[in-house]
């Protein structure tokens, strides 16, 4: 045999068992990462609205403070006793009877809490769809605190469970915001 015949032998390419073990592994990163990148986007999807209707607080607060406690929806006019808060116009949140989309409020007065319930709807993760987030108006205090239902691994450290909220607080203060 000459040079040239041993060099037209010569293997180019892949082969077959190379292509699978690529595959394999491409498969087992698949199924570590996918779940991983869920988890992710529910957490954020959480952290996103826990800020959208955060930002309503202070609103709530102009209104209690003028003494307009009865919301309209994001839509209407407001009277003189009524308060329009706003609407966060996020797409994550559910139908109901709200001010705006998924987001529902209710000021209290001065011996009464208050509270901004948002709803996580059909855009939102299926992890945390129809579970809820709070902010709640402590009226004796002025403070707000947030709870939630969604699972404590979506949880964002400043919104504690909602079981947690209503059975003696946010755990030291940890959901407690002024």
């Amino acid at each position: 045999m000459n040079r040239r015949s041993i060099a037209r032998n010569v293997q180019k390419g892949f082969t077959l068992i190379e292509l699978m073990i690529v595959v394999a592994i491409i498969g087992i990163l698949a199924a570590i990462a996918i779940p991983q990148y869920q988890t992710y986007v529910a957490k954020s999807q959480v952290a996103r609205v826990m800020s959208e209707v955060a930002s309503l607080r202070t609103a709530a607060e102009a209104c209690i403070l003028d003494g307009k406690l009865t919301v309209v929806a994001s839509t209407a006019t407001p009277t003189n006793t009524e308060c329009n808060l706003g609407s966060t116009a996020s797409n994550l949140l559910g139908a109901g009877v709200e001010i705006s989309k998924g987001l529902k409020a209710d000021l209290g007065s001065a011996t009464n809490n208050g509270s901004l319930i948002a709803t996580f709807g059909g855009n939102a993760a299926a992890a945390i769809s129809t579970k809820t987030l709070t902010w709640t108006r402590l009226s004796a205090s002025g403070t707000w605190s947030c709870s939630t239902t969604v699972e404590s691994k979506y949880r964002p450290a400043g919104c504690a469970s909602s079981t947690a909220a209503t059975s003696g607080g946010t755990g030291g203060g940890s959901g407690t915001t002024q």
